[in-house]
């Protein structure tokens, strides 16, 4: 692992096209910015983490198991909210 240290307002290049900087420092938080490609993927490791575990159930799923979530209803709250446009009378 690379350790650097930087201060507020450095930036950090990973290749070419990353760029992460640092945007503030609270206490033991820092906030990052990030900058790259749109074809590059930037996640927090936990998300990042959640996503390789449903890839990889979604990936030992059989046929049938398919069939079924592509069948399944919408749920109420994934359907449009009728609503959202009416005035109020």
């Amino acid at each position: 692992m690379l350790v650097l240290s930087r201060t507020r307002d450095e930036t950090i290049m990973i290749g070419d096209d990353v760029q992460i900087t640092i945007v503030d420092i609270r206490g033991d938080k820092v906030r990052l910015g990030i900058t790259a490609p749109p074809e590059v993927p930037v996640h927090r490791k936990e998300v990042y983490d959640a996503i390789k575990r449903e890839n990889a159930q979604a990936a030992q799923m059989s046929p049938d198991e398919i069939k079924d979530v592509v069948k399944r209803p919408k749920r109420q709250k994934d359907a449009p909210n009728n609503n959202r446009n009416k005035k109020e009378e």
